[in-house]
């Protein structure tokens, strides 16, 4: 996947593609594939910056993917649209924090610790 090729996709392909990312990044967490997350984590980056890069700020629609069904996409989804829904999407990081025995409870909280205190600034 590369940046031309992500100009080519339509914004709801880009939705797509980045819940598919997520889901994948699940897997890799669970197969403990360090080397494969951080693949996945660079690709989400892309799609989060095409989104982005598109007139009006296109992270907004990653918005609906706050209720699905895998938590790692939801958690993804939120901190990505910080910047452009943040009362949101902290509502989802809450949410996520909730949870226990999963490693993304703990990144929500950590991201919510890094918000509370602002050592970390959505841009």
């Amino acid at each position: 996947m590369t940046k031309t090729s992500l100009e080519l996709l339509s914004t709801a392909q880009l939705i797509s593609r980045f819940a598919e990312i997520g889901a994948a990044q699940y897997e890799a967490e669970l197969d403990l594939d360090t080397r494969r997350y951080n693949r996945l984590y660079d690709q989400m980056t892309l799609v989060s910056q095409e989104l982005k890069r598109r007139p009006g700020d296109e992270r907004s629609h990653l918005s609906e993917l706050y209720g699905h069904p895998n938590i790692q996409v939801r958690l993804k989804a939120a901190v990505h649209t910080l910047a452009v829904h943040p009362e949101e999407a902290r509502e989802v990081l809450e949410e996520v924090a909730a949870r226990s025995g999963y490693p993304q409870s703990g990144d929500a909280r950590g991201m919510l610790r890094a918000l509370h205190d602002r050592s970390y600034v959505p841009e």
